[in-house]
């Protein structure tokens, strides 16, 4: 206390000066957020004390101010309270499935799927002609089975708790063989053999970075092994000098030993990338057609649905998955089936997904056309104070699958006299809605494959208000 009045000798006159609740909460603009008196209470409760925490640390207070700084530290609070955290963004980093941004943006179909279900009571687990239980997972499970050939499939919340599930049912307490190569860490810096033990499965490590033979396979296997498992690298590559066991030789040594073979192909691709000009990664129907016994993968990246672990495989597998008890804590929502079931149904007619799945849509958007939107844009937001250039640039994917791909973009180039970029990255963020695009060069790109053609006028709009003094 005696520093404290070292440094604001008044001190005393500020904590006197602090207005008391009633009087907070009798207060017209801070009622006006419509927040219930209870919680309002004890929202300047709270705010009066961090309040008077902060008192001895100030060098310079006047009494006078203290009544309206705290009701401004209070309004503050409200109004964060009060309005949307979680909001629409505008992505024009040019990461297509971006992580942090929510990843696939889904399908129209998918989000009338939504609406309907979370409006209405609707059949999530009653059979309509029976009258009777019914099971969550009948929604999508025939339509994933068609898609990838699968014999049975489920679905569970993330790709994450996909494997974890897969492995507590089939491998608990059971050694399972993989590559050194094939230890992936996700986002969030959760790694494979955490997963792995999680499960109760015993990861056993094999080969060395760069090279697995299918022969460390063999030296692995013991009576305690119960599965072998294959991790699909897809948001790294290892090149150069390197080996890998092939799938035939997998499922042929997994069978000859009496295991099953079970691949996690983490984002997921259901069609062939090469038809619309992207180097070839694992179809999971072509996977599955080699004898791969269960395969796991994300709903939520590369196949443009809602956040979902996909399990799909052979039926006397899945029924073990199923059994198990925590299939139940796994499971997803009546939104996440509606959303699933919508986007795959999509999948019914592959040649149409360039015009109606967003995620199709951004990777077969011709850079020309970029190009004309982003000259567009430009040329509205002349005369801002904003020097505006359209340059040729990269896209990614993101989130796994084609992680070495550069997809070409174009990206418009933004500076400004005073102002520098991370200040206009800033500025945009604030925007509403936010903008969100990257700084290198000394400048700010906005890249326009991940920026849908009805956002451009939006974009138009932010830019011209840019320099504007806040």
């Amino acid at each position: 206390m005696l520093k404290a009045k070292s440094r604001n000798p008044d001190i005393q006159s500020c904590y006197r000066a602090i207005p008391s609740v009633q009087e907070l909460l009798q207060s017209g603009d801070l009622q006006a957020y419509g927040i219930a008196q209870p919680y309002l209470k004890q929202l300047i409760q709270a705010e009066i004390e961090l309040f008077r925490e902060q008192i001895p640390r100030e060098k310079k207070l006047s009494p006078a101010a203290i009544p309206g700084q705290l009701r401004k530290h209070i309004a503050r609070r409200l109004e964060r309270l009060t309005r949307r955290s979680l909001k629409r963004v505008i992505n024009a980093t040019g990461i297509i499935l971006h992580t942090n941004m929510g990843r696939a943006p889904l399908a129209g179909a998918a989000l009338q799927a939504i609406a309907e279900t979370a409006e209405h009571y609707n059949n999530l687990e009653i059979d309509l002609t029976t009258g009777k239980r019914g099971q969550r997972n009948s929604h999508v499970e025939e339509l994933l089975c068609l898609i990838t050939g699968a014999e049975a499939a489920m679905i569970v919340n993330n790709c994450a708790a996909a494997i974890f599930l897969v492995l507590n049912s089939l491998c608990r307490r059971k050694e399972v063989p993989v590559s050194r190569g094939e230890l992936v860490e996700i986002g969030g810096s959760f790694r494979m053999p955490d997963v792995m033990k999680a499960g109760g499965a015993k990861m056993v490590e094999i080969g060395t970075t760069n090279k697995t033979h299918l022969r460390d396979y063999e030296n692995a296997l013991s009576p305690r092994t119960g599965a072998l498992l294959k991790v699909h690298t897809s948001n790294f590559r290892i090149l150069g000098f390197t080996r890998e066991a092939g799938l035939a030789e997998l499922v042929e040594l997994a069978h000859r030993q009496g295991l099953p073979l079970l691949y996690d192909m983490g984002s997921g691709v259901i069609e062939d990338l090469r038809q619309w000009g992207y180097p070839p990664e694992p179809v999971t129907r072509e996977v599955l057609a080699e004898g791969v016994d269960v395969v796991t993968f994300s709903g939520d990246k590369i196949l443009g649905g809602p956040q979902a672990g996909i399990i799909a495989g052979k039926k006397v597998f899945l029924d073990k998955i199923r059994k198990n008890h925590l299939a139940r804590a796994l499971r997803c929502d009546k939104l996440i089936y509606a959303a699933m079931e919508a986007t795959l149904r999509l999948y019914l007619q592959p040649e149409n997904l360039p015009e109606h799945l967003p995620v199709a849509v951004m990777l077969n958007c011709p850079v020309e056309t970029l190009r004309r939107r982003a000259e567009t844009v430009a040329a509205t937001a002349a005369g801002s104070g904003l020097n505006i250039a359209v340059v040729e640039t990269f896209s990614q994917m993101g989130s796994g699958a084609l992680p070495l791909e550069q997809i070409p973009s174009i990206a418009l180039k933004i500076t400004a006299g005073g102002i520098s970029p991370v200040r206009l990255s800033q500025r945009l963020r604030a925007n509403d809605p936010p903008i969100a695009g990257y700084v290198q060069e000394d400048a700010l790109f906005l890249n326009l494959r991940t920026i849908r053609e009805d956002e451009l006028p939006l974009i138009e709009t932010a830019l011209r208000n840019l320099v504007t003094e806040r």
